[in-house]
């Protein structure tokens, strides 16, 4: 049964690797790890990457109540809170030096968002109010810097003058404003939010569903948009199936935590219309492609996509009752366990799979961006949610 494989994949895989990473010289985790296994214990450290450890660990803490990883959850937050938080000009930085220096001073909100989202989840494990006040004081940045008549920015230097968002551009563009960054606010404020329900931090995120519904959603296409200027609208034409997916359950869960039953109806709808279409054009030969960029297709098999789709399967299914969306989530577990675990000794998952299913080996396991909050959080929902097949 899957509850009993995850939880197996959890403890005694994902855990055991992200826990052999701790630097208990400089503190945090180490940053960096290639495909070869070889540990740069000097590389630079993402604050991305220890505010999504710190999210983990807090979030295992919170599932599995063991104290191991309690343990390792103070571990990250005594990094976060000492290395990553700017205490001058507000917001964290985006990535120190091994020894915990800042080496690159851009404040992002995308990454201030994820602080915001591993702070919350700190407190709610083991209700440490420091933590909860930083996060608020994130949250507060965010709000009184990033906001234009349109909604949120998104790359600044230390002192918060805007700079082109390179950080979260791709395909050749270069965006004013993401889907990424408004999905990952709006999963921040959720985790936020479940603290003490707080009227502002609602408020906030019932916009970022609205900017969700009204901005970011092709309702024609059951499609999220991806790429925008300054006022919201669309740049390119590109597809993220992993995106999507990912979108479905995070906006379900936001709503829900809400309380808000209208949200949750129209989310719904919403949500089970873009898993039926990533389970059309995306799911193919048990796993789920990446992205389209105009009529060109990239089937790479990213170890995140793949996790955020059995999540999101699932919540299609429970949503609806509709067996084809568990068929879809088997399969792609199916697939992780065959070609996305990385079965040699002190691995963890493979960063990338090509269609064929060959590893990329110019790819790292461990990195600023390669960290166990996708994996590690797909295996937490399916433990939380029960489901087995």
């Amino acid at each position: 049964m899957i509850t009993d494989e995850v939880k197996q994949e959890l403890t005694q895989h994902i855990i055991p690797y992200w826990a052999a990473l701790r630097d208990d010289e400089y503190g945090g985790f180490y940053g960096y790890r290639g495909f070869d296994l070889a540990l740069d214990k000097k590389a630079d450290k993402g604050v991305i990457l220890h505010s999504r450890i710190l999210w983990f660990f807090s979030s295992c803490y919170s599932c599995l109540k063991d104290e191991k990883c309690r343990e390792l959850a103070d571990h990250a937050f005594e990094y976060v809170k000492n290395f990553c938080i700017d205490y001058d000009d507000g917001g964290v930085y985006w990535m120190t030096t091994y020894k915990g220096e800042p080496s690159d001073t851009m404040k992002h909100t995308y990454n201030i968002a994820f602080a915001v989202y591993a702070l919350s989840a700190y407190y709610n494990a083991v209700g440490d109010r420091f933590a909860l006040d930083l996060a608020y004081k994130l949250f507060s940045d965010i709000e009184e810097k990033t906001p234009d008549s349109y909604g949120y920015r998104e790359a600044f230097t230390k002192d918060w003058k805007i700079v082109p968002n390179d950080a979260l551009s791709e395909n050749g563009l270069m965006a004013d404003k993401t889907m990424n960054t408004i999905l990952h606010l709006i999963e921040a404020y959720t985790e936020l939010y479940k603290a003490q329900k707080n009227e502002r931090v609602g408020k906030r995120l019932e916009f970022l569903l609205s900017q969700m519904s009204d901005k970011v959603l092709d309702p024609e296409r059951n499609a999220l948009k991806v790429f925008f200027n300054e006022k919201l609208e669309v740049i390119g034409d590109i597809h993220s199936y992993g995106h999507d997916i990912e979108a479905t359950w995070l906006t379900d869960l936001a709503c829900e935590t809400l309380g808000n039953e209208e949200l949750t109806e129209k989310f719904k709808k919403i949500d089970l219309g873009i898993s039926q279409n990533i389970r059309n054009i995306a799911l193919e030969n048990g796993a789920l492609n990446n992205e389209r960029e105009n009529d060109k297709i990239d089937k790479r098999r990213i170890w995140w996509v793949q996790a955020e789709s059995v999540v999101g399967f699932v919540n299609a299914y429970q949503k609806s009752g509709d067996e084809k969306f568990l068929q879809a989530a088997k399969q792609v577990w199916e697939y992780i366990k065959t070609s996305m675990i990385d079965k040699r000794e002190g691995s963890e998952w493979y960063n990338e799979v090509s269609f064929e299913g060959e590893p990329l080996s110019n790819k790292e396991i461990t990195g600023p961006w390669k960290c166990p909050y996708h994996n590690g959080r797909m295996c937490l929902e399916i433990i939380r949610r029960g489901v087995d097949f």
